[in-house]
């Protein structure tokens, strides 16, 4: 044990203090770089909107207010009357609209854009990204064709931004518990998908005359309910098979409404084949109501979808299906604005998941062999793309 002794030279007093104030002066200042960097990163990510044509946008600004995580900055529209209504109904500042994109990303300095346009414009919208290094989540799909895919992601990669696409069903928390079922195989190795999604028609249900002026344009919006629709199937089953090209891609169109709709499909089935599984992917403007469902086949049990937050499974050996009501969609997961919000954060690498561009990428190389196998009437064999 050391013990003092009268010889002992204690430091000056003044020698204290100065020690003390140092560390303390060292510990405050650990401690408020920790919270700027906590701060820093949970600042709002700052977004703009280009393009007001989607109706779908509105579904953003009526949920803008519950997003503390979301600063609105600005909105590029070159529709003069149709940004001003926008402007009315959510009560927008006028200061944050603009005509061009360029002209609004040099006033308002956005992180990201939410692209609202039609989804031949998709490709233009993410190469003028690319110019400024912005992140960029486009409305489902990706594009319109591979050629354009295959651009946009050239694009991401020599700019080194993130483009995601959105997709409401990415954010049921029926489709992740369908998907944990099959991951934990309980279901077993996966042999039959069926997805349905469509409604009565955009026309039967009301949507603006800008939004269906091109989804009824092959040019604007690649095809009709094949497109439109399909997507979603496409992605889920791209999802559940870990990105895995098909085989073949198979498609059947109808023009049950031409009068409608004379331009593009009202009615489609994609059928995907897989070395040991098949995917019926069904796409329709014509159904009685609205429908957004998925079955998952194993080899030892099922899963099917019930809305966004409802699933029946069944395993082998059970008497009876069970109704469960899945967990929610953790914070950073449930809706399109969270997700983004945590990529931009650093807390979600997009990769592999119904939103990431790799997915997509298959996505879009199957729907343009669904197209035209529409239209030769014959199956389309696939390889996988080239990185």
């Amino acid at each position: 044990m050391h013990r003092w002794s009268s010889s002992t030279v204690f430091p000056p007093r003044a020698v204290f203090i100065r020690m003390f104030l140092h560390m303390f002066l060292m510990v405050l200042s650990v401690a408020m770089l920790g919270a700027s960097l906590a701060q820093a990163q949970q600042a709002p990510i700052r977004v703009a909107i280009v393009g007001l044509v989607h109706d779908h946008v509105a579904g953003f600004l009526g949920a803008l207010p519950q997003h503390r995580d979301v600063d609105l900055v600005g909105i590029a529209e070159p529709d003069t009357a149709l940004a001003a209504r926008y402007e009315k109904r959510y009560s927008l500042p006028h200061g944050i609209f603009f005509t061009g994109i360029d002209a609004m990303i040099a006033a308002s300095h956005p992180q990201a854009l939410l692209v609202y346009t039609s989804v031949g414009d998709h490709r233009k919208v993410i190469e003028v990204a690319g110019k400024y290094g912005l992140a960029v989540m486009v409305e489902k799909p990706l594009t319109i064709s591979l050629d354009d895919a295959l651009a946009i992601r050239r694009v991401a990669r020599e700019h080194r931004i993130q483009v995601l696409v959105n997709y409401e069903t990415t954010w049921y928390s029926s489709n992740r518990a369908a998907y944990d079922e099959s991951e934990s195989g309980r279901l077993g190795a996966i042999r039959r998908v069926v997805v349905h999604d469509g409604h009565e028609g955009p026309k039967e249900i009301g949507v603006s005359p800008q939004f269906l002026n091109w989804l009824a344009d092959p040019e604007q919006n690649g095809a009709g309910a094949l497109y439109d629709f399909g997507c979603y199937g496409v992605d889920l089953m791209t999802w559940l098979m870990h990105g895995e090209t098909p085989l073949t891609v198979t498609a059947v169109v109808n023009h049950d409404k031409p009068q409608t709709y004379p331009k593009v499909d009202d009615d489609s089935t994609i059928v995907l084949a897989y070395p040991q599984a098949q995917a019926v992917i069904q796409g329709s403007w014509n159904w009685p109501f609205s429908r957004k469902d998925m079955e998952v086949y194993g080899a030892t049990g099922y899963a099917v979808t019930v809305g966004l937050d409802r699933l029946r499974v069944r395993h082998q050996h059970d008497a009876d299906e069970q109704l469960t009501k899945p967990a929610p969609l953790g914070a950073e997961e449930k809706d399109s604005l969270s997700y983004l919000a945590a990529v931009l954060h650093g807390q979600i690498t997009p990769k592999g998941d119904l939103t990431a561009l790799d997915t997509n990428m298959v996505v879009m190389q199957i729907l343009d062999a669904a197209r035209e196998s529409a239209r030769t009437g014959k199956s389309v064999r696939l390889q996988k793309l080239p990185e």
